[in-house]
């Protein structure tokens, strides 16, 4: 769930992705909005592509922005090690 919110800022910045979230209704997830899909147990994988389809994000952006640093990575050093 961390990862899909991640996605969502990431696409359409904080405040616009909780309005997303809350009013926009997906026609593809039976008429509910991002958060109903959700809360009713909708895979967040599922809603996040519904709602990329119904939005026309582009393909390339579907998996997320590819500048983040992994997590435990330290400046491209495998543990932090030389």
């Amino acid at each position: 769930m961390s990862h899909f919110w991640t996605l969502m800022n990431d696409e359409f910045g904080e405040d616009y992705a909780a309005t997303l979230a809350r009013d926009h209704v997906l026609g593809a997830l039976g008429g509910r909005t991002v958060q109903e899909a959700l809360e009713q147990g909708e895979p967040p994988r599922a809603v996040w592509e519904a709602l990329c389809s119904d939005m026309d994000v582009p393909a390339e952006r579907r998996l997320g922005r590819d500048n983040r640093v992994a997590r435990g990575a330290q400046g491209g050093q495998l543990g932090g090690r030389s």
